[in-house]
């Protein structure tokens, strides 16, 4: 499977951003889907995932302005991000969480699009 994103560009501050990510491929039994992010020094950090059974766990920097959605039908989740801050500026990835038949997880990351909070 192969994560491709969407979304992303400049916000100023204050602002909405709503990232999108569709698993392409003919993908096994995706168990969770989500979002990191990595700003220039920093380690990647836990944005949103969302789980089987709609299990969601959010990041504390961004939690109480964040929302993931998944949807099961289309393998697509989606982010929306409110009250941007400059330091949510980063490059976002999304990631896949497969199951195999043989019980391995396999988890698969996309390229990562760019985030930037400036006025």
């Amino acid at each position: 499977v192969e994560p491709v994103e969407s979304g992303g560009g400049l916000v100023q501050p204050g602002g909405s951003l709503r990232l999108s990510c569709a698993a392409s491929g003919d993908p096994f039994d995706i168990y969770t889907m989500g979002w990191y992010r990595q700003a220039p020094g920093n380690q990647r950090e836990l944005v949103a995932r969302v789980s089987d059974g709609d299990r969601t766990k959010y990041g504390d920097s961004v939690k109480g302005r964040c929302t993931i959605f998944r949807d099961n039908a289309r393998n697509t989740v989606s982010l929306e991000i409110n009250s941007l801050k400059p330091e949510d500026t980063a490059v976002y990835y999304c990631y896949v969480g497969e199951m195999s038949p043989q019980g391995v997880s396999i988890e698969t990351w996309g390229q990562g699009t760019q985030v930037t909070v400036s006025s």
